[in-house]
């Protein structure tokens, strides 16, 4: 077949494929009940010997309509009690790396309940962009089944509030109402300090989500 200079050519989209459902098998095979890797990266981010205060970051995540997703992956990327990445990118040098602290850590949804936890320590605050100090936060990836592409969110916590009232990102979200999407609550349960953060893919309390 001859074009003609110039002449668009048209082309069909590619079929699109979701996360899930066997996003577990892949990444959290012992959840899926597959034992096959050496090392499985699980939720618990901490050894006896990180320094920092233990909590628990616990949630569920909701589809549009409400309800609970229940194969949901998420993985955590944060600071240390000091404030600083165990990354080469994080030239915080006059932070201590803690070498017990990975500062990673993967969790899966129960498939019964739809809850996911982390248990790790709070971050201490860190420098951002251009010098700019950030409030203490975690962030997030997610993925599910439905969803094309990993969601990336940050988690906040209630009880920073001076901070959280002056970090950068919180303050670049234009609808100040969306902010709140951001704080996890703090509680207490058995004696164990637990932050709640719920994830909302979709509807009117829609968590913020960052395109990075």
């Amino acid at each position: 077949m001859k074009f003609e200079r110039n002449t668009p050519v048209y082309l069909k989209e590619t079929a699109s494929q979701t996360a899930g459902p066997y996003v577990h098998i892949g990444l959290a095979p012992k959840q899926a009940g597959f034992d096959i890797f050496e090392k499985d990266f699980t939720n618990v981010m901490v050894t006896p010997e990180t320094k920092g205060e233990r909590i628990r970051l616990e949630g569920r995540v909701f589809d549009g309509s409400g309800a609970i997703i229940k194969d949901v992956l998420i993985e955590a990327w944060q600071a240390n009690a000091a404030g600083r990445y165990n990354h080469p990118a994080d030239r915080q040098d006059d932070k201590e790396i803690d070498p017990s602290f990975r500062g990673w850590g993967r969790a899966c949804s129960d498939f019964e309940t739809g809850v996911y936890s982390f248990e790790t320590i709070k971050p201490g605050a860190c420098v951002g962009r251009h010098g700019k100090p950030q409030a203490p936060h975690i962030n997030l990836w997610i993925v599910a089944r439905g969803i094309n592409i990993g969601l990336n969110t940050r988690v906040y916590f209630s009880d920073e509030a001076e901070a959280n009232a002056t970090d950068p990102v919180l303050n670049g979200i234009e609808w100040v109402e969306r902010r709140k999407t951001l704080i996890a609550q703090r509680s207490e349960k058995d004696g164990q300090v637990v932050y709640t953060f719920d994830v909302n893919i979709q509807g009117p309390n829609e968590t913020v989500f960052f395109d990075i």
